[in-house]
């Protein structure tokens, strides 16, 4: 089994399920230590209330090959991200790459409200939950980051900068979040690259999350039982796919080529040749440019 990260540590900031979990997942089965945080423990669940922990997550990193270290993290606390990257330095004196995918806002956004009807204290949580934290973390963590060449953050959000930058995204709240996501990648591209680093903003497509699944009332294994209901959902992908993106642009000598950019799982499955777990290769983003936001009937041919 090939293990191009093996002596890589890797932290994963929000990785108690979705896209965090399929990252950190296919960061331990390229061979990476990483450590894997969130609100929701064994003992203790976050006010999303649902059943996947961190400590699920890290196990899956220990089955797949790598070593998965799970560390309960509200990141929105600079005492607990100091605590969480002062245990990093001191177990393993480097990390070599820092994964932004927090994001806890999934219970606090309206679909198509405008601003002045939307909720403002869930709306301003949701920005707090989704940008403040990233900012946090990275304040944190990229000094232990730099302290070798090579280094690596993914910023996470949902859509690229193309689409994102001429299409609302669900309302004013979540449109900011998203956005100001990718402009975090494109400025710490900035202060990075000078000091031997790389910054990528990183979306996945349609995402098979298990809050995704849980709505559509469908699980892994017979999720093609929701086109009858959502036909444009036969795009989407699973959170594996995303995740073996995040590894591939970590294993990648050349990875500054990307600093940065905004890329998408199914633009460098294109680039780097790896597939989802059932052999296609979704590309979500051209698909809803193409085909779902065109009008046009699902199908998915020459699209994974």
């Amino acid at each position: 089994m090939s293990a191009p990260l093996q002596g890589k540590v890797a932290l994963v900031a929000g990785a108690t399920r979705g896209a965090g979990r399929g990252m950190a997942v296919e960061l331990g089965a390229a061979g990476a230590t990483v450590y894997v945080t969130g609100r929701t423990t064994r003992a203790r669940r976050s006010e999303y209330d649902r059943p996947e922990t961190i400590e699920d997550t890290a196990d899956l990193v220990t089955e797949a090959g790598g070593q998965g270290i799970a560390v309960p993290a509200d990141h929105l606390d600079p005492v607990q991200v100091r605590a969480l990257v002062d245990r990093i330095a001191d177990e393993q004196g480097r990390l070599d790459v820092l994964v932004n995918d927090i994001w806890g806002g999934e219970n606090l956004f309206e679909w198509d409200t405008p601003l002045w009807e939307h909720d403002l204290d869930n709306g301003l949580r949701l920005l707090r939950l989704a940008v403040e934290t990233h900012a946090i973390t990275s304040h944190i963590a990229l000094p232990l980051l730099l302290r070798r060449p090579g280094g690596l953050v993914v910023e996470v959000t949902d859509g690229t900068s193309d689409y994102n930058g001429d299409h609302y995204r669900v309302n004013f709240f979540y449109d900011l979040a998203k956005a100001s996501v990718l402009r975090m990648a494109f400025a710490l591209g900035h202060e990075l690259g000078p000091r031997g680093a790389t910054a990528v903003a990183l979306t996945p497509g349609w995402l098979r999350s298990e809050i995704m699944l849980d709505a559509y009332g469908v699980r892994e294994d017979n999720w093609r039982d929701a086109l009858e209901r959502v036909p444009h959902f036969a795009i989407s992908e699973t959170p594996r796919y995303v995740g073996r993106a995040v590894a591939a642009l970590a294993a990648d000598p050349d990875v500054a080529r990307w600093n940065g950019r905004s890329l998408s799982s199914g633009g460098l499955a294109q680039e780097y040749g790896f597939t989802d777990l059932d052999g296609s290769r979704p590309d979500a983003w051209r698909y809803l440019v193409e085909v779902q936001d065109a009008g046009k009937p699902a199908d998915t041919t020459g699209y994974r």
